[in-house]
């Protein structure tokens, strides 16, 4: 069951890379700012993706925010996604996360349920719902 927003975010793809074209995978870089259970966050992170023979893609990724305060929140993910216009690519799928910080100790003992949208200029939006 879907819990609490504890996650929001817009950013913007920084980079992309082919890493092999069999079967064709990519990695992608970006950095976003929001918050994580109210408090403001910049981060940044690092994905790669491969596409399936039926079209879909499956990611598996990586990064890290940090606070005003100095405190840092590491996560790791998985996804599955589609393509739309334009190269747009909308992925779902479950984040967990590892930090120091007492504020956000929460998320040690979270499940992430995510949506990532990123359109066809590299533009992103994530929501991350805490999974009970």
């Amino acid at each position: 069951m879907l819990g609490e927003k504890i996650s929001e975010s817009t950013g913007k793809r920084i980079v992309r890379r082919v890493i092999s074209v069999n079967p064709p995978t990519a990695e992608v870089r970006f950095e976003d700012s929001g918050t994580m259970l109210g408090i403001a966050t910049t981060g940044l992170g690092t994905y790669t993706s491969v596409v399936r023979p039926d079209g879909s893609i499956y990611g598996t990724g990586q990064g890290l925010n940090t606070t005003q305060d100095g405190d840092a929140i590491a996560w790791e993910g998985t996804g599955l996604g589609k393509f739309g216009a334009g190269g747009a690519v909308s992925y779902r799928g479950m984040l967990f996360f590892r930090t120091t910080s007492q504020r956000l100790a929460r998320l040690n003992n979270a499940c992430g349920a995510f949506e990532y949208e990123v359109d066809s200029s590299g533009a992103t939006t994530s929501q991350i719902w805490e999974w009970k």
